[in-house]
């Protein structure tokens, strides 16, 4: 589940979202030690929003990548 209040992530670069991720997977660590279960909740579900926004990029460049080395012509 994508976590409703963080704005559009489109404008981030892969490295940014990479690290943006790390931050938040240290951030949930500290939650968890802590006890706080919905912190816990809202750092997963923008852990996974950054996730699938780094995934797409990903794909996205693995597309254009194939379409520059394969011609079909």
């Amino acid at each position: 589940m994508e976590h409703p209040l963080i704005g559009s992530l489109d404008s981030l670069t892969e490295d940014q979202l990479v690290e943006r991720i790390s931050e938040l997977n240290r951030k949930l660590n500290i939650a968890w030690r802590m006890g706080n279960a919905d912190l816990c909740k809202q750092l997963r579900m923008a852990i996974e929003s950054h996730q699938i926004k780094y995934q797409d990029k990903i794909r996205r460049d693995d597309n254009n990548n194939f379409d520059e080395i394969i011609n079909i012509s």
